[in-house]
């Protein structure tokens, strides 16, 4: 089985499809931006929501 499609199964079997997972995903975004100060560098969480922000638009085309 090819990692693609083991990440689609994945995403399946947890969330029963992708645009779950983007919903999923964006509530993680939403609540990074409650941290509270100095839990981790700025560059840090701009990663995290870039990398989350990926998947999302990734999982809605």
């Amino acid at each position: 089985m090819e990692k693609v499609e083991i990440v689609w199964q994945w995403m399946e079997d947890w969330y029963g499809s992708p645009e779950e997972l983007a919903k999923v995903l964006d509530l993680a975004l939403e609540m990074l931006f409650y941290l509270e100060e100095d839990t981790f560098d700025r560059k840090e969480v701009h990663e995290v929501v870039a990398a989350l922000r990926g998947i999302v638009v990734g999982l809605r085309k």
